[in-house]
């Protein structure tokens, strides 16, 4: 067996929508995702790419991947990663490919002098938040999410100036 954990490259692609869709339909979302393979295609490899990506390559197919990107911190004054998606399929898990992508992440942080590492874990998916706490992760509790998205979105746009 072939293992590599990489940076994507745009051959991924396809993949990685796969995998995009097999987690929302974990998350019991999968009615919300509409991500497109051109989507991603311009969002991790076009002119200005916003968005990355690391995968785990099993025998010339993925089977996990990170899809990140840079925040900034104005307390800290430096960036750090956000990271989106982190999913490793069900048949591969307990082969520390999820831990292999989040270490890949935290030293892109270290080697770029990032001062974090975030993301968000639904509340209901315990084994997801015992695998991060077992990693030293902090759950920011004292933090609340906030989303705008749809009619609501367009409403408060209107009242830009």
């Amino acid at each position: 067996m072939t293992v590599e954990l990489r940076r994507a490259v745009p051959a991924d692609v396809p993949g990685l929508v796969g995998l995009v869709h097999e987690l929302a339909e974990y998350e019991r979302a999968s009615d919300q995702c509409t991500v497109t393979a051109a989507q991603l295609d311009t969002a991790l490899f076009g002119a200005e790419p916003k968005v990355f990506a690391h995968v785990v390559d099993e025998d010339g197919g993925l089977v996990g991947c990170a899809i990140w990107f840079l925040n900034f911190s104005t307390w800290n004054g430096v960036h750090g990663i956000y990271l989106e998606d982190l999913y490793v399929k069900p048949e591969t898990r307990g082969k520390g490919y999820g831990k292999a992508l989040l270490a890949a992440l935290a030293k892109e942080a270290v080697d770029n002098g990032y001062s974090r590492l975030d993301w968000a874990v639904l509340t209901w998916n315990t084994p997801s938040i015992d695998f991060y706490e077992s990693l030293g992760a902090a759950a920011q509790n004292e933090w609340v999410g906030y989303r705008l998205t749809g009619e609501p979105l367009g409403k408060l746009a209107k009242e830009a100036r």
